[in-house]
């Protein structure tokens, strides 16, 4: 009860008050099917001592409406409580979606590098299906079988409070199995979603690599890798479904020792006349119908204990918060000067930046050299603000990062990475992403970054691209990229290794596109070419999160030797 009511507290008590007439209306439609369940069982007496014994033409005239209408009752009843019920919950579960992936967004990239896609996308849609069972299903559910259960125990009761004792009596004995059950189906429950979120990070990879997969003749070896995710879930789900129903033996098996003693002593009673034929058998038909509502219950609990689990995930989530926040409200400015100071960083306890340092300014291209693991990558996520530094302090226009608005930061700084990201949209779309598309700024961006060409011969800026820009050429594709990058008007731009994977024509033009660029801008240039760092106007050398050296290219060949060893591999590289 205790996880239960933590669910209402966080997950529906925040809402409750925006549903008040539907509340209204789900708990009337609660208690009319309840009245009318119960009613119904309370007719047997009437229908069999005043119709059939003392054969009252009357109420053989009145009793048919009477039933039509306690069973329009509680079918009405049940109408109104279930679509009520249902309109509730998946209100407010559509809130709560909204609003996971709202606490999501906004948390810190190491966040996503610790959590799979799969298991995000599983947690957003399969758990918090579980939760919308409990508000639209599961509890109105229960509250419609309690009252019906109260009623029909009221008739039991009324009608011979000794035989209720002995039809009853050994009820209380079957709630400590049943609380054992509960507890089981609990774990197995986070087991079983744990299972899911591996079944769906595992489709997602596949679909998200199938090029790779395809090109490695992998297909079975995907296929088999799943088949075993795939049984060990099914073996799961097995052992959940042997544990719950085990529940309705133990009732059946009650339910059955109670109709028994009932029958031979209620027996005697209606021999020795001290019970009348018609109130024994509304007796027994409210004790039969008493023992399907329990059951429901029953059943119910066991199935809380999947959404309780599933509840526990959400609410991990949710109470996720971002560590790289704004400390200040500055807005960017100029963006003059970008300078690091004695800057260091590790991740999961290894070094990753030990003590960089340089300064550059407006109009200047810096770029970034040095073997894998050097550090380029983790001072393009420190200057984002994608992490903050162990130590040191990163200033622009002589101000910390920190001191900005991280949306104002981030709208000014752009970044083109190795990886390009095309949405299945239009080339505006793409291009404008996030931003109100504006079609003199768009044509002006794909012109800037050298696209305008084959985007106007592809049929213009409305023409769709297919996911991960499938319909395009690597070089188009960073294009576009360069174009989105371009479109918000950035004061600091960021290549990130931008031109690697591409051909030397597509490089080329790339190349052209950041020297027209560059020219009023913060440019930093992270590149394993010599063709892409040439025209920069210095070059840093990073090793093992330090800088060896940091000068013009002209003289890095002179006095640095680990650029002269780095220039080897570029030469290499561009033959």
């Amino acid at each position: 009860m205790k996880d239960l009511k933590t669910v209402f507290r966080r997950l529906v008590l925040p809402y409750w008050k925006d549903y008040i007439p539907y509340f209204a209306l789900a708990i009337f439609g609660t208690i009319l099917s309840a009245i009318g369940a119960s009613a119904s069982a309370y007719l047997v007496k009437p229908v069999l001592d005043e119709i059939f014994i003392k054969k009252d033409v009357n109420a053989l005239n009145l009793l048919p409406y009477a039933i039509i209408l306690v069973y329009a009752m509680k079918g009405v009843g049940k109408y109104i409580q279930v679509y009520y019920s249902a309109l509730i919950g998946q209100d407010i579960i559509r809130r709560v979606r909204n609003r996971m992936l709202e606490t999501l967004l906004n948390l810190d990239l190491s966040f996503f590098h610790r959590f799979r896609a799969g298991e995000l996308i599983s947690r957003n849609i399969n758990d918090i299906g579980q939760i919308r069972s409990i508000v639209s299903t599961m509890l109105p559910e229960l509250a419609r079988q309690s009252l019906i259960t109260l009623g029909l125990l009221g008739v039991v009761i009324y009608q011979s409070p000794r035989l209720a004792f002995f039809a009853l009596v050994g009820l209380p004995a079957v709630f400590l199995p049943l609380s054992l059950i509960a507890k089981r189906l609990k774990k197995l429950a986070h087991r079983s979603q744990e299972k899911t979120s591996d079944i769906t990070a595992r489709l997602s990879e596949i679909f998200q690599n199938i090029e790779i997969i395809k090109a490695r003749s992998a297909e079975k070896f995907e296929h088999e890798k799943f088949s075993k995710e795939n049984m060990d879930y099914f073996k799961l789900n097995m052992k959940t479904v042997k544990t719950s129903q085990l529940s309705d033996p133990i009732m059946e098996t009650m339910g059955a020792a109670g109709a028994a003693v009932v029958i031979i002593v209620g027996g005697h009673q209606v021999i020795d006349g001290d019970m009348t034929v018609g109130s024994f058998f509304s007796f027994l038909t409210a004790l039969f119908m008493l023992y399907t509502p329990i059951k429901r219950i029953t059943s119910i609990y066991n199935q809380l204990q999947n959404a309780l689990a599933a509840s526990e995930r959400i609410l991990f989530l949710l109470d996720q918060k971002p560590t790289i926040v704004s400390q200040g409200d500055l807005e960017v400015g100029e963006a003059a000067e970008l300078s690091l100071r004695d800057v260091r960083l590790s991740y999961d306890g290894k070094q990753a930046l030990q003590g960089v340092s340089f300064t550059v300014h407006k109009g200047e291209k810096l770029a970034l050299v040095g073997d894998s693991g050097g550090g380029k990558s983790s001072i393009v996520n420190l200057v984002v603000r994608f992490y903050d530094p162990d130590a040191g302090e990163i200033l622009l226009d002589g101000k910390p990062l920190q001191n900005y608005r991280l949306s104002s930061l981030r709208d000014a700084i752009s970044i083109v990475t190795q990886r390009v990201y095309i949405f299945n949209d239009t080339v505006a779309a793409n291009v404008a992403y996030g931003k109100a598309i504006d079609e003199e700024r768009v044509i002006r961006a794909l012109k800037e970054a050298n696209a305008w060409e084959f985007v106007e011969a592809m049929g213009g800026i409305y023409t769709p691209l297919r996911e991960h820009g499938a319909n395009l050429s690597g070089g188009q594709r960073q294009r576009i990229a360069i174009a989105r990058a371009l479109y918000v008007d950035p004061k600091i731009i960021i290549f990130d290794e931008a031109t690697s994977a591409l051909d030397t024509q597509s490089e080329r033009k790339i190349v052209e596109a950041v020297e027209r660029i560059a020219k009023e801008r913060i440019t930093i240039i992270i590149a394993h070419r010599l063709s892409t760092v040439e025209n920069a106007d210095r070059i840093a050398v990073l090793k093992e999160g330090r800088i060896l050296c940091l000068d013009t290219p002209e003289n890095l060949k002179e006095h640095c030797d680990e650029y002269r060893r780095l220039l080897g591999q570029f030469g290499a590289t561009n033959e």
